[in-house]
């Protein structure tokens, strides 16, 4: 086992479930937008007129997103909490300064877009295609991705804090300066992972432990030759 990556079991915090009204109002699609200093809240969204749009300080809490597409959107210093998103596109997004809170994401894309600077807080993605796509200087608390496709996700200069990931395929990402606090790694794929050194801390189960030691093997110039 490598240096800095234990074998011990880790425990870490399961995200809390984002709080949901049972009865949401159906969203008019003309004028309930996420513009602005937009407020929503309690509403339900069959698709949604989200995408391309250009929107800062906005808040959106207890609403649930269903096949709505964010595609090429900026956002800048929002919030979504106590949100569902199911089967939703943020492809091509850019994210500065938006958070998170109690949210749940499943079945969607968030392939190629960044998010930088905002925080994960309770949230659980389960089932996303998340490559390539950049979460650079997030912050990230009782955080879960599950059976998600990070194939090359840059967490440069992120923060970890009760972060798990479980059966994924993180081959390529990157991990440079990310800064460790609690980290479970549970059956996934790390090969060819970038910044391994980095994830000095975190716990390892199954062979990507393997894929992890030859990655730190390559960072510090080690070179395995065939006879």
């Amino acid at each position: 086992m490598a240096k800095g990556i234990v074998s011990q079991v880790v425990r870490i915090k399961a995200p809390a479930r984002p709080v949901i009204s049972e009865t949401l109002r159906l969203a008019d699609l003309e004028s309930d937008l996420l513009e602005e200093d937009a407020m929503l809240k309690g509403l339900r969204f069959n698709g949604g007129p989200f995408v391309g749009i250009d929107t800062e300080v906005f808040e959106a809490s207890g609403c649930r997103f269903e096949n709505s597409r964010f595609t090429g959107s900026r956002l800048e210093r929002g919030q979504f909490s106590d949100c569902v998103f199911a089967t939703c596109d943020f492809s091509q997004v850019n994210a500065h300064d938006v958070s998170l809170i109690r949210c749940e994401v499943s079945g969607s894309r968030i392939t190629g877009s960044s998010w930088k600077s905002g925080t994960f807080r309770d949230v659980h993605f389960s089932g996303c295609v998340i490559a390539p796509a950049m979460l650079r200087q997030m912050k990230l608390y009782a955080v879960t991705f599950s059976d998600c496709k990070l194939i090359g996700a840059d967490f440069q200069g992120a923060e970890f804090h009760n972060v798990r990931f479980e059966s994924c395929d993180l081959t390529g990402a990157q991990f440079a300066n990310t800064k460790i606090g609690t980290a479970r790694f549970d059956l996934c794929t790390l090969a060819d992972i970038g910044g391994a050194a980095s994830l000095k801390g975190a716990a390892v189960r199954g062979p990507g432990a393997m894929e992890l030691a030859l990655s730190l093997a390559r960072e510090v110039g080690i070179r395995f030759e065939d006879y």
